[in-house]
């Protein structure tokens, strides 16, 4: 047995009892041997009870010895002075055999397996011979007792071993499963809250930064209008108020992840209307808005989606596309629904669209977050444009074919 297992076995329960069971039965044959050499009045009488106990006084001394559950030359040099003693014990009187038995459990246990073996055939062929010394006898019957005695001990402590090492195998098991679940719910709480900025980030681009670039827009109309013109200024004043009030209302119903209210109150047909007349409004431009095909009942995130990357389009162009005119065009499909937003404005090279957060002013969030929103519906998002021929954004999502709905007015 190695060092490793020595130590590990004596901390378990099992092999704890087994030991006070086998001192149990040392001390009990100890005392058998003595009462029975008392009781047949043998002259060597009192050579038995002096080599019993000293016996006994090697063999309790043993366990108390740290380094002979560490090192196997001191476990040698006690088992052959416990052994000694039993050799002599064994010459004085025929009842010394059958500590045989439990000699044959600590080598098995003392020693490791290369050792043990030899030493347990030895303790046997030991004992047979002494007690066939005793009797002046040697018959087949008087060597089975001490051979099966030996073959019990010996399979029983292979037993163990096995089953030992079977458990430490589980439990090491045991404990890369646990260390993955944690691994995996670290993982997992990661990706959640990952999950969750990206949503912050998106609705916040979608809702509260393109408000405050509404407001801004307006308030800037505004101070252009004061002094000379206080009719047209207070309306755009007001105008900014209502955006300020909406925004309000988007940031509350986003942190507490429900749906916009364009999209409570309405379908999406409706609500795309909407959006393009208060784009109209609040910019100037003439913003277009057309369905094509039945409006079928849609997913309440596929509406989401599509409302939310209509914003970010109309608000690209009013910001950066310098346009006249924009379209809108809402497609329902047998198996897919598509948004087309198309301006006239003066266009980019998508390829050279700078990653979000590195623009100049911090920018370049609007598409990636389009992007990002048709991907986890597992959509595609296309954009089409060149210096100086307007843009076009267009996106598919797919959706399962569902009844038609009767389309809501603005």
């Amino acid at each position: 047995m190695t060092e490793e297992a020595k130590t590990a076995h004596t901390l378990t329960p099992v092999l704890r009892a087994l030991r006070s069971c086998l001192h149990l039965m040392v001390a009990a044959l100890l005392a058998l041997a003595c009462v029975r050499a008392v009781a047949d009045h043998a002259t060597a009488a009192p050579a038995v009870i002096a080599a019993a106990a000293a016996l006994f006084a090697v063999y309790v001394t043993g366990p108390r010895l740290p380094r002979l559950r560490t090192s196997t030359g001191a476990a040698a040099l006690w088992l052959s002075a416990v052994a000694l003693l039993w050799l002599v014990l064994l010459a004085l009187t025929p009842d010394g055999v059958w500590l045989a038995f439990p000699l044959f459990f600590v080598q098995m246990h003392l020693l490791p397996l290369r050792g043990a073996l030899p030493a347990v055939a030895a303790t046997t062929l030991a004992a047979i011979a002494g007690f066939g010394w005793h009797t002046h006898t040697l018959s087949v019957g008087m060597a089975l007792g001490p051979v099966l005695g030996a073959a019990v001990a010996v399979a029983v402590v292979l037993g163990y071993e096995a089953l030992y090492r079977e458990s430490e195998q589980r439990r090491r098991l045991i404990e890369e499963l646990t260390a993955a679940r944690s691994e995996l719910a670290a993982a997992e709480h990661a990706a959640g809250v990952l999950a969750e900025r990206e949503r912050l980030a998106r609705e916040i681009h979608d809702t509260l930064a393109q408000g405050l670039s509404s407001i801004q827009l307006l308030l800037r109309a505004a101070e252009r209008a004061l002094p000379e013109r206080p009719g047209p200024a207070l309306g755009h004043i007001r105008q900014a108020r209502t955006a300020a009030v909406d925004n309000l209302a988007e940031a509350r119903r986003f942190v507490r992840a429900l749906s916009p209210p364009d999209l409570e109150s309405g379908s999406l047909p409706a609500a795309l209307e909407r959006l393009c007349a208060s784009t109209a409004r609040t910019s100037g431009l003439a913003v277009h808005c057309q369905v094509s095909g039945a409006p079928t009942a849609l997913p309440t995130p596929h509406e989401v989606a599509l409302l939310r990357i209509a914003q970010s389009a109309l608000a690209n162009t009013v910001q950066h596309a310098g346009a006249a005119r924009v379209e809108l065009t809402l497609s329902y499909m047998d198996t897919e629904v598509a948004l087309d937003v198309v301006d006239d404005g003066t266009g980019f090279v998508p390829a050279e669209v700078p990653a979000p957060g590195s623009a100049p002013a911090g920018g370049g969030f609007g598409l990636a977050a389009m992007r990002a929103r048709a991907r986890a519906l597992q959509g595609t998002l296309a954009v089409e444009s060149a210096p100086g021929e307007g843009t076009a954004v267009a996106v598919t999502l797919p959706c399962a074919a569902a009844p038609a709905v009767p389309e809501t007015a603005p």
